[in-house]
């Protein structure tokens, strides 16, 4: 057997057992300081990445590390409490291992989030994002020999993002009263921020926003044909006119993920509820 396919499949059978064979509704991953949402899981059963066997550990600030399924939005649901990044060393088969995972425990939607920088300059720290398309810099994690039993060769990524979902959350949004963005998320390896000059780069190439992660997720989601819904809370500003003294902080990112996290969350709880 494929190692690969050996791994993913012994992770999801340690899963299985703790979550009582319950087969979940919808995968969601929940990026830099948006750990939040997996506290308002109900009835939790959370599992520490470090004792499912083959999973890595997630090191990034802001990422808990936990897998936790339980009940949201009136469904059951598994959620990722921090991703894994191809800058912390990792190969993509293990970056994407747990879309799989949930793929073999029987998710029949993803949902995934992430803080970015916003390249848009009408966008502000703060802002949610509906991701209605991407910009891939990172390697691509179908390659190598194709995972037949998951999907083609060459998935279609004519619309690698829902528009059904898209739809739906734009719907609970305006009964909600929460205003959203809707742009392109740009993606490349990190861990340093980008300079000034790629942010100008990123926006002239249509970006809207800028990050290190998710793409490859969607990538492997859509594989298996997965639908899948992508937000980004923008939490710092990405521009190319900064200030002489401007830094990017990691932890003043996290913070500003944490602040829109309640908002996140909602949106998530009733798209879910509408399933």
């Amino acid at each position: 057997m494929d190692q690969r396919i050996e791994r993913i499949k012994t992770a999801a059978a340690y899963i299985s057992e703790k979550i009582g064979g319950r087969r979940p509704v919808v995968g969601i991953v929940l990026g830099s300081g948006l750990g939040k949402l997996g506290e308002q899981i109900a009835d939790p059963t959370v599992i520490p990445y470090k004792e499912i066997p083959g999973f890595p550990v997630s090191t990034a600030v802001g990422h808990k590390g936990n897998f936790i399924a339980g009940m949201l939005g009136g469904k059951f649901v598994v959620a990722m409490q921090g991703r894994f990044h191809y800058y912390e060393g990792y190969p993509m088969d293990l970056v994407t291992l747990p879309i799989r995972v949930m793929k073999v425990l029987g998710i029949q939607y993803l949902f995934v989030s992430n803080a970015a920088g916003g390249v848009n300059f009408d966008y502000r720290i703060g802002d949610l994002m509906i991701i209605r398309d991407h910009i891939n810099h990172l390697p691509n994690p179908l390659i190598g020999p194709n995972l037949e039993e998951f999907g083609p060769r060459f998935p279609d990524m004519t619309r690698p993002y829902d528009l059904s979902l898209i739809r739906k959350v734009e719907e609970i949004a305006a009964e909600k009263g929460i205003a959203l963005r809707k742009g392109v998320y740009f993606a490349g390896t990190g861990p340093s921020y980008e300079t000034p000059a790629e942010y100008k780069y990123f926006r002239m190439i249509g970006a809207d926003a800028v990050g290190m992660s998710t793409i490859p997720e969607v990538i492997v989601a859509r594989h298996s044909s997965i639908p899948v819904f992508g937000m980004s809370v923008i939490t710092n500003e990405a521009h190319d006119d900064y200030a002489d003294d401007y830094v990017n902080d990691g932890d003043d990112v996290v913070k500003a993920a944490d602040a829109a996290a309640d908002k996140m969350t909602l949106l998530f709880s009733e798209l879910i509820r509408s399933l």
